[in-house]
């Protein structure tokens, strides 16, 4: 891979700024800002806001936000391990507006008790909204860590339950 390009862009959300990257096998990730185990874009990415992966995300983006798209359609470029992959694509098949607990996940992937390395995986998943990490809960119904702030996830259900986003107060 060390040939191919790799683009990324700022996109603006109601939730705050979103880095997306992406290269030729798909988008890389799709991170908020000060986004825990995401340091930003790397040194030999080149910012590219008019790369076409990279505006066709933001667009979605857009339209989830404006309540016109609940599921997205890109081509993804996962860099993971074949258990955090197996993870993330369990992620994806859960609908909007609906949640689930670790452990379904875990049962959902055939790894019943892995309950909190599904959490990890979690917490490492590259495309925060696109494939739907928030949607995650604890044992209960507990709202649990997120990487992109508990302030967010919070947000995130509640506009998936309701007509309107909440707005995010965050810490200067």
């Amino acid at each position: 891979m060390s040939s191919t390009l790799h683009a990324w862009t700022t996109h603006a959300t109601p939730l705050g700024p979103m880095i997306l990257a992406a290269h030729d096998a798909g988008l890389q990730g799709a991170w908020f800002e000060g986004q825990r185990h995401f340091s930003g874009p790397r040194a030999d990415w080149v910012n590219t806001p008019n790369h076409p992966l990279l505006r066709q995300a933001g667009q979605q983006l857009d339209a989830w936000f404006a309540r016109e798209l609940t599921h997205f359609e890109l081509p993804l470029a996962p860099v993971g391990t074949a258990f955090q992959q197996a993870v993330w694509q369990a992620l994806a098949r859960i609908d909007f507006g609906v949640t689930q607990a670790y452990g379904q996940v875990a049962q959902a992937i055939g790894r019943p008790s892995a309950s909190r390395a599904v959490g990890a995986a979690t917490g490492r998943n590259p495309w925060s909204i696109i494939v739907p990490c928030h949607r995650l809960l604890g044992h209960g119904g507990a709202l649990t860590g997120y990487a992109g702030g508990l302030d967010r996830k919070e947000a995130l259900l509640a506009f998936e339950r309701s007509d309107s986003l909440p707005i995010v107060r965050r810490a200067a």
